[in-house]
């Protein structure tokens, strides 16, 4: 959560999907504090004391490597191994991560999605980079040329959206678990003259009114740029190419 209205930061996981994640490694219970400007003025001291220990009782701490909190970012690890004999909680610190001798960071998965680099940012992350949203109405262009897609208004404003280009990507469905092949566009369909970005995702095999449903999309692989083409037909030969990339690399 941030108070600058005005701070462009881009979210890996919103709010929903931080929760989801968290279900799926087994945790039962998740309490969310809301980040007021009165909260945001709490020191470390107050926010072990009152919150931690007083309203949760906390027993045991697991806190990553850099992780601060409190007015001014003044907490730390060792503080809170200060604070932990006092109080009767223990506290574990989890290390910087390494992959390939890099340590992964926020900062590092950003800039891999933004620039296109999904295997990285997948590798970052240990699983596929994901977004959700609502199924909405488009120009119906696809559907025309024998390529029907899912236009994807995302669930939050500030979920970061991988670079312009094709995807090869999987699609679960609200409400099941099976997973569907797809290849997602994102851009600005500059071959029929468009002027916003779209989030466009053509499902395989696929032929179901799903306008309104919720897609959680599962990122694998950028297949290539988002081009201009000199005329719809070539737009749908390049198209048919997509299709047979994506389907080979999520078989």
């Amino acid at each position: 959560m941030v108070l600058q209205p005005d701070l462009d930061l881009n979210l890996i996981n919103s709010l929903e999907e931080k929760a989801e994640l968290l279900k799926e490694c087994g945790l039962d219970h998740l309490i969310i504090h809301p980040f007021t400007k009165e909260f945001s003025r709490t020191s470390s001291m107050e926010f072990v004391r009152n919150i931690l220990v007083k309203n949760i009782g906390v027993k045991k701490l697991v806190i990553g490597y850099d992780h601060h909190f409190g007015r001014n970012r003044e907490g730390s690890f060792e503080h809170l191994k200060e604070f932990g004999p006092v109080y009767g909680f223990d506290v574990d610190e989890i290390p910087a991560q390494d992959i390939n001798d890099i340590k992964v960071s926020s900062t590092k998965i950003r800039k891999a999605l933004l620039e296109g680099e999904i295997e990285t940012a997948n590798e970052y992350l240990t699983r596929p980079y994901r977004f959700t949203g609502f199924v909405v109405k488009g120009n119906q262009l696809g559907r025309q040329i024998g390529f029907p897609t899912a236009n994807l208004n995302l669930d939050d404003s500030k979920k970061l959206i991988p670079k312009n280009g094709v995807y090869a990507v999987l699609v679960r469905i609200d409400g099941s678990d099976t997973q569907h092949q797809a290849m997602c566009n994102i851009g600005i369909r500059p071959t029929v003259s468009g002027k916003t970005k779209t989030i466009e995702i053509n499902m395989f095999d696929f032929n179901l009114d799903i306008y309104g449903t919720k897609l959680t999309v599962f990122f694998q692989q950028r297949i290539r740029d988002e081009q201009k083409f000199e005329s719809v037909e070539k737009l749908k030969a390049q198209l048919i190419l997509d299709e047979a990339k994506c389907r080979s690399i999520l078989s």
